[in-house]
């Protein structure tokens, strides 16, 4: 991998990380569409602890107070009613679907889960999926001329059961085109969850699953040598400074916007996709290692 290609790569990590557009896509089409070979889910998995490190930073004050306040729980009873403490085994409780299915299906994440025709489906199902969920969302919240204005859940309303629901959906995201953010954020909706506590909730269960998947990979990569290492680390370095901007914005468009512009963005692009695989101007597995 060239600096240019990992610049590049960076770049697009960091705009789509947060964004319900999924950045195992857009990583992966890039690398298509440029010609080069596929970055793979080693490069995809270590660049995320860059985008990851933005999130520790932007919320590092319900980080720490989470984290702060489960510990305290572990000792002092009095805590174990505390909503940060609580939120502290939801994220926990929420991050084990991935952890299991990560480790579960690890072949075909490297693999068959790469097809360009599986990443233009997801982009599409979980484009519409998106789409419903935002519109029964502004349904609740504008009302209308026979719908009362209806109040949606916060993240004190969270219980272990819409976090394990939260959890399978962020599982989804290990198939490129899904879109962790889009899948967990949908989810969130369609439970009847505010745009604004989705999308936090969202941010904070991916922090265990990315780091743990970025450590593994670091582990993995270390010991096959298959990486290549400077041009990964400045990437990882981009996706970083984006990803803290792009999560910026994103915390301040979704307070006021619709998804309903990415919903559309999704659709296109993987109508795009079939329609360039289908004349053949790309391969189902172009840019895939040794293709």
């Amino acid at each position: 991998m060239s600096w240019f290609e990992s610049f590049i790569l960076g770049l697009v990590q960091g705009l789509t990380e947060f964004l319900p557009i999924s950045s195992s896509a857009h990583l992966r089409l890039t690398a298509a569409f440029a010609g080069w070979h596929d970055p793979g889910a080693a490069f995809t998995a270590i660049t995320q602890i860059g985008t990851e490190a933005a999130v520790l930073i932007y919320f590092r004050k319900d980080i720490a107070r989470i984290v702060s306040a489960w510990f305290r729980s572990l000792t002092n009873k009095a805590m174990r009613g505390d909503h940060d403490a609580q939120m502290g085994w939801l994220v926990i409780v929420g991050s084990i679907p991935i952890g299991v299915l990560g480790v579960t299906l690890k072949d075909q994440i490297e693999g068959p889960f790469r097809d360009l025709r599986l990443t233009a489906t997801m982009l599409i199902v979980m484009g519409i999926v998106l789409g419903v969920a935002d519109r029964l969302a502004a349904r609740d919240e504008i009302g209308g001329k026979h719908r009362v204005v209806r109040e949606r859940k916060s993240l004190k309303d969270l219980s272990i059961k819409d976090g394990l629901i939260y959890g399978v959906c962020q599982a989804m995201a290990l198939i490129p085109g899904v879109s962790r953010s889009g899948a967990t954020i949908s989810g969130g909706l369609l439970m009847g969850y505010t745009r604004e506590a989705a999308a936090r909730y969202s941010f904070l269960l991916a922090i265990p699953a990315v780091l743990a998947s970025g450590l593994f990979e670091l582990k993995d990569a270390s010991e096959g040598g298959h990486v290549s290492w400077g041009p990964t680390a400045f990437a990882t370095v981009i996706a970083f400074g984006v990803g803290y901007a792009v999560i910026a914005w994103f915390m301040k468009f979704i307070s006021t916007k619709s998804f309903m512009p990415f919903v559309i963005y999704r659709i296109l692009l993987g109508i795009l996709i079939f329609v360039l695989v289908g004349t053949d101007v790309l391969s189902p597995h172009a840019g895939e290692s040794g293709s």
